[in-house]
């Protein structure tokens, strides 16, 4: 209370001592107060006003496209582009769907697309009593990526259990590249593979 007293006194004889007129201390009073007011508008006002939210603005990132090729039992075969998490049924969906009489049973639908993979549907056969059988073998070399266990069976040396791996791997890898890829399923050693390489084909 005493520091605001002498405060008081300070600012009091100040005022007195000022070597103005009287007009031009009311004058400086009054400018004085002016922007004191003005001063404690501007801090309210900012104060009073919401402060700016950051937006945040979602990125999309668009998945990378592949050409898969379809062809076989399908009611459109062509070349179709796919996102590239596309899976083997989406392919022969965008191809117009299996044909009538397409056997899918050696095909791998959930598996996960490659760009520039080709997707072969196969036709059932049926003999005159409605049963399934095999197609019947071809000569000179099968297609890997297209032949059925039964014709991979024929091939010297390959027998029943690496015709089913060579099915297999299709199924999970997808097509063969190459016939250099052969060897990379279990049981086809380079021995095995120089035997029935003039054999087969892409």
């Amino acid at each position: 209370m005493e520091q605001l007293r002498n405060a008081y006194e300070s600012l009091s004889n100040w005022w007195f001592d000022l070597h103005y007129s009287q007009h031009q201390k009311r004058a400086l009073l009054i400018i004085g107060s002016l922007l004191l007011i003005l001063s404690a508008f501007i801090v309210m006002r900012g104060n009073s006003q919401p402060s700016a939210t950051s937006q945040v603005i979602p990125i999309t990132i668009a998945e990378p496209e592949i050409f898969v090729d379809v062809t076989g039992a399908v009611n459109k075969p062509g070349v179709y582009t796919l996102t590239g998490k596309s899976r083997v049924i989406d392919a022969i969906k965008a191809a117009g769907d299996s044909a009538p009489g397409a056997d899918l049973s050696t095909i791998n639908l959930a598996r996960i697309l490659n760009d520039g993979e080709q997707i072969y549907v196969d036709s059932t056969v049926v003999n005159g009593s409605g049963v399934r059988v095999s197609k019947a073998v071809h000569s000179g070399p099968i297609n890997i990526n297209r032949a059925t266990a039964h014709e991979l069976d024929a091939l010297d040396g390959v027998g029943p259990v690496i015709a089913q791996r060579i099915i297999d791997y299709r199924k999970i890898n997808g097509s063969f590249l190459t016939i250099d890829d052969l060897q990379k399923v279990s049981g086809i050693g380079a021995a095995k593979f120089a035997q029935i390489k003039a054999k087969v084909r892409i």
